[in-house]
């Protein structure tokens, strides 16, 4: 298997991107494609895994098999608590999930705004998209270290 058809692979899945080009001298890409899977809301890890390892990983540390396309690199989500003086940053988390805030690291936005993206997987229910983003924030927490 090619590197172009591995990283085809782990990313399609993924629902953030669909082709990842990649190459010696080609600066590789990142094509945003809706979600090819959705999760239960209460799948807290599931979602984690589907939606947001493809840039942070799978422990959270910024290293996802995307993180190399994006301008900047992807957040090391396990010293959040660490970098707030050893207090876990709740809201902000879930309002940088959400889109409500952003992250100067992230320049012009790499990351999704998910509360957009999970309100079009069912948008007749908002109650899901709120469940999915308080699950993602309180499974992140448990990424934490020391």
């Amino acid at each position: 298997m090619t590197p172009h058809n591995i990283a085809r692979n782990i990313l399609a899945p993924l629902g953030l991107a669909g082709l990842m080009t990649l190459g010696a001298l080609a600066q590789p890409t990142i094509n945003k494609v809706p979600p090819s899977v959705i999760t239960s809301p209460v799948d807290a890890k599931g979602s984690y895994t589907q939606y947001c390892a493809v840039c942070h990983g799978t422990l959270g540390k910024g290293d996802g098999p995307a993180a190399v396309a994006l301008k900047k690199a992807p957040a090391d989500l396990t010293r959040l608590a660490k970098k707030n003086g050893g207090k876990y940053p709740e809201t902000r988390v879930s309002r940088y999930i959400t889109g409500e805030e952003t992250v100067a690291a992230h320049g012009t936005r790499d990351m999704p705004v998910w509360s957009q993206i999970f309100h079009s997987m069912d948008a007749q229910n908002k109650i899901k998209d709120d469940l999915r983003v308080y699950n993602l924030v309180a499974y992140i927490k448990t990424l934490q270290v020391d």
